[in-house]
């Protein structure tokens, strides 16, 4: 499993938490859903900017989605 996996399976895990759809999270980062879906499938690695915002929004910290 890559980093961005890793991170991928704990942001889903993150945002179902938080009874968010792909959608909704998208669309608070002005992305297109297939976007953020390739985020969540890791695809695509998060930069510095996307990881706060995404820990912001999801009341979790950096931490969280390195943790294995």
């Amino acid at each position: 499993m890559t980093i961005a996996q890793l991170v991928g399976d704990n942001l889903r895990v993150a945002r179902k938490a938080k009874g968010l759809t792909q959608q909704q999270v998208a669309t608070a980062m002005h992305k297109y859903q297939s976007d953020y879906s390739d985020y969540e499938r890791g695809l695509i690695q998060l930069d510095y900017d996307k990881i706060i915002f995404l820990c912001r929004m999801l009341d979790i910290t950096p931490n969280d989605l390195f943790a294995v």
